[in-house]
C-alpha cells in the first residue's frame, strides 16, 4: 500500500540538476533522508511541509532506500503545459505533458541503420559508453532509458557524468520513464528519432538504476532487455548484447552468467550478436559457451584488458553493487566489450 507522511523540510542540497536531496523531519520527530524532482513538485526549500512516499525507507530497501517528495504543501507549481500534449505519467495524480522525440516523425525507412546496445544493467552503461568512446572517438551515441529500474530520467549521476564528458550525446526517457532532457513514448520511437532526426550513430538501450526483483524465472527488471532487443530487431537494427556476468555476485542464481540473461538469450525471437569478453574467469566463460553453444546468436569475442585498466582510471563509475572492478573483473568486462562491438558495428 502507498505510505505518505507529512514532513517538514530541514536541509535542502542541490548541484544543480534535476534531483535535489533533502533531510526531512517526519511528525513524529524522526529525521530522513529524501529527494525531490523539482519538475513534478516545483522548488522546495527548508521549512516547507511536503508529503513524503516512505515506502522505501520503511521497508529497508537497498536500492532506492529514500523517501520521495510527493508534493510540497507550502507552495502553488505551475509548470505550465506549453506547447506539449502527450502525457507521461498518465491517468496518474502526477501526470504531466511532454514533447514527445517521435512528434513529425510520420515514415519509417526499414532497416534503421542504428547499431543498438542492449544492457541488462544500468552499472553496464558507463563502461559500455566509455568503450564505445574509446574504439570509435567522435561517434554520437544516445542512451534510451527503459523500464526495468528506476524510472525518474533525472536520478542517474552515471547519465549526467557520460553526458558532461560528451560521451553519451542524448539520453532519452521512454514511457513509463520520464524526466530526461528528452522524452519518447516508445523505445521504437526513440530509436527512430535517434535515427532519423537527432543524428545518432548508435544506442545504447537499458534500464534506469536499480532493479526489480521477486527471485522468479521472469519476475524481474532484467526481462526488459528481451524488450529492448525486439524493439531494434523489429526496426532492423543490429543489436549487441552485454550479457550480465559475475564473478563476485554472492547470490548463486546471478554467478557466472546470470538467469537474468540466460532468459534473455533463450527467448529472444531473432537471432542477436552476444559479446564475449577476454579475459573472463573459467566459471562464466563456460556457463556462456555452453548456453551461446545451444542457441543461432552470434558470439563477438573482444580483448578487453586494455580497456579494463583505462576504464578504472576514467573515475567513471567502478562499482556494481558495492564490488569493486578487482572483486568483479567479469561485471565490467561484458560492459566494455559490448561497447566495443558497438564500435565495431559502425564500421559494417
Amino acid at each position: 500500500m502507498l505510505r505518505l507522511r507529512r514532513g517538514t523540510v530541514a536541509a535542502v542540497k542541490t548541484d544543480g540538476g534535476r534531483v535535489v536531496r533533502l533531510r526531512v523531519g517526519l511528525e513524529d520527530g524522526e529525521q530522513r533522508t529524501a529527494i525531490a524532482y523539482p519538475g513534478l513538485t516545483g522548488p522546495v526549500e527548508p521549512g516547507d511541509q511536503v508529503m513524503v512516499n516512505t515506502e522505501a525507507q520503511d521497508l529497508g530497501l537497498g536500492s532506492g532506500g529514500f523517501d520521495i517528495v510527493h508534493a510540497n504543501l507550502s507552495r502553488t507549481f505551475e509548470g505550465g503545459p506549453g506547447p506539449a500534449h502527450v502525457m507521461k505519467l498518465n491517468y496518474t495524480s502526477l501526470q504531466h505533458a511532454v514533447e514527445p522525440v517521435e512528434q513529425g516523425l510520420e515514415e519509417v525507412q526499414r532497416p534503421l541503420v542504428l547499431p543498438v546496445g542492449v544492457l541488462a544493467l544500468h552499472g553496464q552503461l558507463a563502461p559500455a559508453a566509455f568503450a564505445l568512446a574509446e574504439t570509435r572517438p567522435g561517434a554520437r551515441c544516445g542512451y534510451v532509458q527503459i523500464a526495468g529500474g528506476a524510472l525518474p530520467g533525472a536520478l542517474s549521476d552515471t547519465v549526467a557524468a557520460l553526458l558532461a564528458r560528451d560521451v553519451l550525446v542524448d539520453h532519452v526517457t521512454a514511457a513509463p520513464c520520464f524526466g530526461g532532457p528528452l522524452e519518447a513514448i516508445t523505445v521504437e520511437g526513440a530509436l527512430h528519432a535517434g535515427a532519423a532526426s537527432l543524428g545518432w550513430d548508435c544506442a545504447i538501450v537499458g534500464a534506469g538504476p536499480g532493479i526489480l526483483g521477486s527471485a522468479s524465472a521472469l519476475g524481474h527488471g532484467g526481462m526488459s532487455a528481451l524488450a529492448a532487443a525486439h524493439a531494434g530487431l523489429s526496426l532492423g537494427c543490429d543489436v549487441v548484447v552485454a550479457p550480465r556476468l559475475s564473478g563476485g555476485d554472492p547470490r548463486e542464481r546471478h554467478q557466472g552468467l546470470s538467469h537474468h540473461t540466460r532468459t534473455v538469450l533463450d527467448m529472444l525471437l531473432v537471432p542477436v550478436t552476444v559479446a564475449v569478453p577476454e579475459p573472463l574467469s573459467a566459471p562464466a566463460a563456460q556457463e556462456l559457451e555452453e548456453v551461446l553453444g545451444g542457441t543461432a546468436h552470434r558470439r563477438h569475442n573482444v580483448d578487453v584488458a586494455a580497456l579494463l585498466e583505462s576504464y578504472a582510471a576514467s573515475g567513471l563509475a567502478a562499482t556494481t553493487m558495492g564490488r569493486s572492478i578487482e572483486e568483479d573483473q567479469d561485471f565490467f568486462a561484458s560492459a566494455l566489450a559490448a561497447g566495443a562491438v558497438l564500435a565495431a558495428a559502425l564500421e559494417t
